[in-house]
């Protein structure tokens, strides 16, 4: 069988804007979305590239391309929620090994008390309030942009942001 690869000029279409130019300008932002809300540095890779690859899929059926990135946004999202459904699953499984591995070298270097301690309080929020938070602060997106992403009203995007914080900085005090 044969691949059909696009040129640059047939994925643009009308807007001027390609899946390559979004992977390269995009790319890291997404990475550094998804780290907040997976554990792991190489989870969060791994659905990016993996929403990267639902766009490309979705590309020629995109009526407007103009949202590709609230559609990637989106994916990572999605990723993100089915990749910790998942970590929950095995992490209900019995296992033999009963000594956790340590933090490499880099990972401990990285992470802070600090960091550690609102991350994990960030994580225990349920997962609407931490996206939007997350969306909102990390990645400096407008009420308007997240509401798009997550595909909520403008409305909900305010009282979840505020839940969100309200219950972040109890546990942050609790944690104190």
């Amino acid at each position: 069988m044969m691949a059909v690869v696009s040129t640059p000029e047939d994925e643009a279409g009308a807007t001027g804007v390609t899946v390559r130019d979004l992977y390269r300008q995009h790319r890291w932002d997404l990475v550094r979305l998804a780290s907040l809300l997976v554990h792991e540095r190489a989870d969060a890779e791994e659905v990016v590239q993996d929403a990267f690859v639902k766009t490309l899929v979705a590309w020629d059926g995109m009526p407007d391309r103009r949202k590709a990135l609230p559609y990637l946004r989106s994916a990572v999202l999605n990723g993100c929620r089915s990749r910790l459904r998942h970590q929950k699953v095995v992490d209900r499984a019995p296992t033999d090994n009963t000594s956790a591995a340590p933090a490499t070298p880099e990972q401990a270097a990285v992470a802070t008390d600090e960091q550690r301690r609102v991350l994990d309080a960030l994580r225990s929020l349920p997962a609407r309030q931490r996206e939007c938070l997350v969306l909102r602060y990390y990645l400096d997106l407008s009420e308007a942009e997240i509401a798009d992403t997550l595909d909520i009203s403008a409305g909900s995007v305010k009282t979840h942001a505020h839940r969100g914080l309200a219950a972040l900085a109890d546990r942050l005090e609790e944690d104190a």
